[in-house]
């Protein structure tokens, strides 16, 4: 997975990231016919993207909602830097309801995204989480709305279009 490095974009690149973002069952084959380039074409730039990380799966998106995970909030956690941050991590790993977390900068250690059936499900989620030792602290935000969701599209076409980019 590519971390740090300036992976540059063109426009095909964008167009097939965006095809396949729509589309994600589309094969290879229909990808070079629509985007107007050999199939081999587009099979390199595919087996490039893959390897340099930019492009991460191609399973379908969830909606946690939908399965009856209607609850997302977020969770801020303070951790006992004499436990470290890996036992923690394979605490929250283990938990299903805990979708995503990042090491932060500030009053807190680490940043969550967390779903749960109803709020009294949320609470159960929540005492799971701080059972671990290593937890000092957490403090949960409820998302009321999602106004804007997970996206990258936006920011494949900027980055294609060389966008952002600090000059050299």
């Amino acid at each position: 997975m590519n971390t740090g490095q300036d992976v540059q974009l063109d426009e095909l690149d964008a167009r097939l990231i965006e095809l396949l973002a729509e589309e994600p069952r589309i094969g290879v084959l229909e990808c070079s016919r629509r985007l107007g380039v050999a199939r081999g074409t587009v099979q390199a730039r595919l087996d490039k993207l893959v390897g340099r990380g930019v492009v991460g799966g191609f399973g379908p998106d969830i909606s946690p909602a939908a399965i009856g995970f209607g609850v997302t909030s977020f969770v801020t956690l303070e951790i006992s830097q004499r436990h470290g941050h890996d036992q923690v991590t394979a605490h929250l790993a283990a938990i299903p309801e805990v979708l995503e977390a990042h090491t932060i900068t500030g009053s807190s250690d680490l940043l969550c995204r967390i779903v749960a059936r109803s709020n009294t499900d949320l609470q159960r989620v929540i005492d799971q989480i701080v059972a671990s030792e290593g937890i000092r602290r957490a403090s949960t935000i409820i998302a009321l709305a999602e106004q804007i969701p997970y996206r990258t599209l936006p920011l494949v076409r900027s980055a294609a279009r060389g966008e952002g980019r600090a000059p050299a």
